[in-house]
């Protein structure tokens, strides 16, 4: 398959930094797990420092952008704190994600059209540092338009309705599948780079890697815990065979 058509793999460590958190202990050290996914056919890595620190912590952040030369991907929320966290650090990217401390894992995209002043001056000092900029947007034409006039480089598109849909067996995953396929192309229409993620499995990565304006897949919560079962190793390889399918 030819490199500049394939979709790259970023993983998504977070939570290997959640097993080390839960015992207060220096191990699995997330850096270790970054220097083993570049022995592997693996294209970045994705880190997201939440205000509550409950996974990836500041050092973390700062060490891994160090030892590492994958591209780092820093997922973040649009406060001033990690506004000056990534101007300092400069991570490749930084895509930014609504935060809720409530919630397990991030729910839903961002409503860039309510906040589009707000993300405008938020991303100038991110843009002069030459941070690629992308936006966690669900499939709504609206949002993406939105993206594309606050100066993103890049939308994500949320998977996770769809997966959601997917493992239940609610025949609506064909409606959600269509919006993301419809939201890929109108973004790359207003010159958008499209990436995808949020609850991807084996079994519905076959579909979004089958979009073919995705140019980025950004998995972690399911590599992370089937490793347990099969090894990191194995589990990245699966993912990325059933990715390279998908594209044929």
């Amino acid at each position: 398959m030819n490199q500049l058509t394939r979709i790259r793999l970023g993983v998504n460590i977070d939570h290997v930094a959640t097993l080390r958190n839960a015992r207060g202990t220096f191990y699995p050290d997330p850096l270790k797990m970054v220097k083993f996914l570049e022995k592997l056919d693996v294209d970045g890595v994705t880190i997201h420092l939440r205000e509550d620190r409950r996974h990836i912590i500041d050092s973390d952040v700062k060490r891994i952008k160090k030892e590492t030369f994958l591209p780092v991907n820093l997922e973040m929320a649009a406060t001033e704190e990690m506004q000056q966290i990534a101007t300092e650090v400069i991570p490749n990217a930084v895509c930014l994600v609504p935060e809720k401390r409530e919630e397990r894992t991030t729910e839903g995209g961002l409503d860039v059209i309510t906040e589009e002043n707000k993300l405008q001056s938020f991303l100038v000092p991110l843009i002069q540092k030459k941070i690629r900029i992308s936006l966690f947007v669900s499939p709504d034409l609206k949002q993406i338009e939105a993206a594309s006039r606050v100066g993103a480089n890049i939308i994500e598109l949320n998977t996770g309705t769809f997966c959601d849909l997917l493992i239940e067996n609610n025949k609506e995953y064909l409606e959600e599948f269509e919006k993301l396929k419809e939201a890929a192309v109108y973004g790359k229409t207003l010159g958008l780079e499209i990436h995808g993620g949020h609850g991807l499995t084996f079994d519905s990565v076959k579909y979004i890697a089958s979009i073919p304006e995705i140019r980025e897949l950004n998995i972690g919560h399911f590599l992370i815990s089937q490793a347990v079962f099969d090894g990191i190793e194995k589990t990245i390889n699966t993912m990325r065979l059933e990715m390279d399918k998908s594209q044929k």
